[in-house]
């Protein structure tokens, strides 16, 4: 059995397949690494494609469209590695890219997921948004990266070159603990797409486990491919998904009140969306929090089944400060900054 399956989950994305696909498995096919496409049953010819061009390439074909968290976890459960890395259909990977991943994941038991580098594919002298050099929270719930902060990007001098223990690594390339992923469910499915990845990340280090980010590993990253930052469903995943995952996970009796404070702020969104003309996105928004309210018992379903897998404490990478506080009032625009 080879220790490393490298999974690509694929919808209808033949020409991403095209442009990325060469690069994943000129620099992933090894004596110890398999590349996998997991099919969300494409009409196009994206799997024709692979077939035909990549031979080598194993292939999961799913009956219907699962979405991410769906699509990622049958798939993952069809498969047999040690490792399994989620990578996306619009990544590329550099030469060497997975030894050191592999290398850090074998250094300690502990490690449940680790991440690399993701760099912008558009723009390679800078971060990428979704994930950059590792991810954390603040205790409102606020997603931020080293990085990335909000909509402030760095540039990628060297200065995140090291491994840091975070609290969440991007979905785009994640590295897994096979038989953990099992173990903790895999990706919740109610999420569908988007933030699932923090989600999941978070259950295992509130059981103690450790998300490290690799800064000895890097990849491209498209970003946007599926849904991009002006479509307003994106909006709708990303409000909605984020209560869900401070309601299952914040360990803390506060997360009642970390919700209303989310519902005030969402306003605040939702107003300056509507400022500047963009009622879709406001709408969103609503909608976001009326799916969640509509579906709060089944999420404190979730919340009391992870009890016995969450400590008392917020882990450390749950910064304790207000992101948007120190960004737009203090104008701390960088992690090293957030953190100094």
């Amino acid at each position: 059995m080879k220790r490393v399956g490298v999974v690509i989950l694929n919808w209808n994305g033949e020409a991403l397949l095209k442009r990325y696909l060469p690069t994943v498995v000129e620099t992933s096919s090894s004596d110890i690494v398999d590349v996998i496409v997991a099919d969300n049953a494409s009409i196009d010819g994206s799997i024709e494609y692979v077939t035909t061009t990549f031979p080598e390439v194993h292939i999961v074909r799913l009956d219907k469209n699962y979405g991410f968290t769906g699509g990622y976890n049958r798939a993952i459960a069809q498969l047999d590695y040690e490792y399994i890395v989620l990578l996306n259909s619009d990544v590329a990977t550099t030469p060497h890219w997975l030894e050191p991943l592999l290398s850090l994941m074998d250094s300690d038991s502990e490690i449940a997921a680790c991440t690399p580098k993701i760099i912008d594919d558009k723009r390679h002298t800078h971060f990428e948004y979704a994930g950059a050099a590792g991810g954390y929270i603040d205790w409102l719930g606020y997603p931020f990266c080293r990085g990335r902060i909000m909509d402030t990007i760095e540039e990628d001098h060297g200065q995140y070159d090291d491994n840091a223990d975070c609290l969440w690594g991007s979905g785009a390339a994640l590295m897994v603990r096979r038989a953990l992923y099992l173990s903790y469910g895999g990706l919740d499915e109610d999420f569908f797409a988007h933030m699932e990845e923090i989600d999941l990340c978070w259950r295992m280090r509130n059981d103690g486990k450790r998300i490290v980010a690799c800064g000895t590993s890097s990849v491209y990253h498209l970003g946007g491919a599926t849904l991009n930052s002006t479509n307003p469903r994106k909006t709708y995943l990303n409000f909605r998904n984020n209560l869900i995952m401070m309601a299952k996970n914040y360990n803390s009796h506060m997360w009642p009140i970390v919700i209303f404070l989310r519902l005030i702020l969402d306003g605040v969104a939702g107003v300056r969306f509507i400022i500047n003309g963009q009622w879709a996105f406001c709408a969103s928004i609503v909608k976001a929090h009326w799916s969640f309210f509509g579906s709060i018992r089944h999420t404190l379903r979730k919340r009391n089944a992870l009890k016995n897998k969450r400590t008392s404490s917020l882990p450390v990478e749950v910064m304790k400060f207000s992101l948007i506080f120190n960004y737009y009032l203090k104008g701390r625009k960088t992690f090293n900054k957030l953190t100094a």
